[in-house]
């Protein structure tokens, strides 16, 4: 699999009819990794790592990626609990900025970071990929075809419900 530098924004999974650009931030990331996974969800994990960084944006650039490519985030880092920073690559972790999501969790006790019952200042091992939903890339590109907006004039458009803020 080919794996270019690509862009640092936008932020998500971005499509651009040859291949997708993923970019993700981390202020205190050491190490990220791309998990790719099949559409049978068998359990089949492809792992890319994230070379490139730029302010604190991790990215690269996968042709041949196209919508309906399930994947997820693996982020190396400290493991700290008092401070906040609890860095597992065990546990799956979903795009921040996923346009769309398939899946469900499933609340196993392989999704917590910590052990339960136990120390929570213990790093739990269990990988977290089969109970985790997964991130999904999706076409930006849209054919409306015939389709018009349908123009109808303010004064004959009824408002049935606002954002009193907006």
């Amino acid at each position: 699999m080919q794996v270019w530098p690509g862009e640092s924004y936008p932020l998500g999974a971005s499509y651009d009819g040859m291949g997708t650009n993923f970019a993700i931030f981390s202020e205190v990331a050491e190490r990220i990794e791309l998990c790719l996974f099949d559409e049978w969800d068998t359990g089949a994990e492809r792992r890319v790592e994230l070379r490139e960084v730029d302010a604190y944006v991790w990215h690269a650039y996968l042709p041949g990626i196209e919508p309906g490519q399930r994947y997820g985030y693996r982020v190396h880092g400290p493991w700290r609990p008092a401070d906040g920073l609890r860095g597992n690559p065990h546990k799956l972790l979903l795009d921040p900025y996923a346009k769309a999501v398939d899946g469900e969790v499933t609340w196993d006790p392989a999704v917590y970071d910590y052990e339960l019952g136990g120390d929570p200042d213990r790093m739990n091992e269990t990988d977290s990929a089969p109970f985790m939903p997964k991130s999904v890339v999706v076409n930006p590109y849209f054919d409306w075809g015939n389709d018009r907006p349908p123009r109808t004039p303010y004064h004959h458009s009824v408002i049935y419900e606002a954002h009193c803020a907006g």
